[in-house]
């Protein structure tokens, strides 16, 4: 089974999701998605993240929440689709939602391809990161660090926003795009979760999942 056809099942199955579409700009991605029965939408091929690949897709769409699940996250549960959504609703002062988990055993806060998140009194985000944050200073483990899981609620309108905002400085320091939403000002709000896994960034923890798989 392609990776893309798991991470389709899986957002599928959120009771809050409507309609499921797959974004790219390859037309051999969109090939495999028709030939397992999903929809695709082709896009430009000139846009730098994946947000701004979804908010062209949101333009044509009326929507007022548009979840935006990455191709790497086959292990999402459907509830966690759920609660970033809800979590938005919750938070009507921020136009963009996303989930935090603390980390499983397994994982190592130091490694940088498990972006890490450090949260407001009121849930939102204030820095996200791939170095380990926050640094426990005096080791009392007194705030165990989160890691961000690579999901997204935004509200529509925010969409078509966040397309014409400039890249900004810690956006391009880190490599997330998510910071391009902070530093212009504006709020996430973060659902804090049980998540077990983290999304798929190397050919490592590709051969982790395959072998998951085959264990079940």
């Amino acid at each position: 089974m392609p990776l893309i056809q798991h991470v389709y099942e899986q957002v599928r199955r959120a009771e809050l999701i409507e309609r499921v579409l797959v974004a790219t700009d390859d037309r051999r991605i969109a090939e495999a998605v028709r030939a397992f029965g999903g929809e695709a939408v082709m896009t430009s091929g000139d846009h730098s993240n994946g947000t701004s690949r979804i908010a062209e897709v949101a333009a044509t769409e009326t929507a007022d929440l548009i979840a935006n699940v990455q191709a790497d996250e086959p292990e999402i549960e459907p509830s966690l689709i759920d609660a970033a959504i809800r979590c938005l609703d919750g938070h009507p002062e921020c136009p963009v939602s996303t989930l935090a988990s603390p980390f499983a055993p397994d994982e190592d806060p130091a490694d940088p391809n498990i972006v890490k998140v450090v949260l407001d009194a009121a849930g939102r985000a204030l820095y996200f990161s791939r170095a380990p944050i926050p640094h426990d200073r005096d080791e009392d483990a007194g705030r165990p660090p989160l890691k961000h899981l690579g999901m997204y609620v935004y509200r529509r309108t925010f969409l078509l926003e966040f397309a014409r905002l400039a890249p900004t400085p810690l956006e391009r320091i880190e490599g997330l795009e998510q910071l391009r939403v902070l530093e212009h000002g504006h709020d996430i709000a973060v659902a804090v979760v049980d998540a077990p896994y983290h999304g798929i960034d190397t050919p490592e923890q590709y051969d982790e999942f395959v072998a998951r798989r085959a264990r079940h």
